[in-house]
């Protein structure tokens, strides 16, 4: 029997080896702002190149009805938001895990029409013009992207005048379909978002913000992965995830 027992030792630190190796490895969900989608894919498969042992799923929608399913128990263990109002709110709920907030990107508002669009729109004004009828707005009770377009109208006296005109969207995203499909003569959208489809649509001008478009990130306080949550936000701010969001457009908080 003596001479196995080495055998069995190896068996046995192999299997300890593998059951280490398997509590090591975490899955982890990302809510994540509709306009990080295609930037927070290609971080993921990065992060996942990197460290073999992790997955990550991601979860992209409006900022607003993100935290809605992290407030009502969503299992999730990052959250990132195209805003910093619905970010306050995450934390005025308790729902973060304290001090892993951070700043990770920037964008900017702009204007964008279908790009084979004639419409001479060089001003918030032009918006009043006949031939524009249908404006893609995000909802601004849930989508950052409308928060930021009803405040920049209202700046310029238009939020009101053209209320008739608007048509809600629940994410960035479907504005910039909407625009795309030449559904609407125009929409708000950011950068980062008219940028992924140059063929479709055409950016008019940038439209100014009376706050910047700051993208904070933040581990949630009811995660079982702290470990693995805290380490992919991390890599979102190193120079490899800030890499990646800079090809997209976006730029550093």
């Amino acid at each position: 029997m003596t001479p196995f027992r080495p055998v069995f030792r190896a068996v046995a630190i192999v299997a300890l080896l593998g059951a280490g190796a398997a509590a090591h490895a975490a899955d982890i969900t990302v809510s994540a702002a509709a306009s990080l989608t295609n930037a927070f894919k290609d971080i993921g498969q990065a992060y996942e190149k990197q460290y073999p042992d992790a997955k990550v799923r991601f979860n992209f929608a409006a900022s607003g009805p993100l935290l809605q399913q992290i407030a009502k128990g969503a299992p999730v263990d990052v959250f990132a938001s195209a805003d910093q109002e619905t970010m306050d709110k995450a934390q005025q709920q308790s729902l973060l895990q304290p001090g892993t907030r951070q700043d990770f990107a920037r964008n900017t508002l702009v204007l964008i029409v279908p790009a084979d669009s004639k419409l001479p729109l060089r001003t918030l004004a032009d918006l009043r013009r006949a031939e524009v009828k249908r404006i893609a707005v995000g909802n601004p009770d849930s989508v950052p992207v409308g928060r930021y377009s009803k405040q920049a109208l209202e700046a310029a006296g238009q939020w009101t005048p053209l209320q008739p005109k608007v048509i809600n969207t629940q994410s960035v995203r479907q504005s910039l379909d909407y625009v795309a499909r030449g559904e609407v003569e125009a929409g708000f959208v950011y950068a980062t978002d008219a940028a992924i489809m140059p063929q479709k649509v055409r950016t008019v001008f940038t439209v100014p913000t009376s706050k910047p478009v700051s993208y904070p990130i933040a581990t949630i306080g009811s995660s079982q992965q702290q470990v693995e949550a805290k380490r992919f936000a991390r890599y979102v701010l190193s120079p490899q995830g800030q890499a990646i969001l800079q090809r997209y457009g976006f730029s550093k908080p």
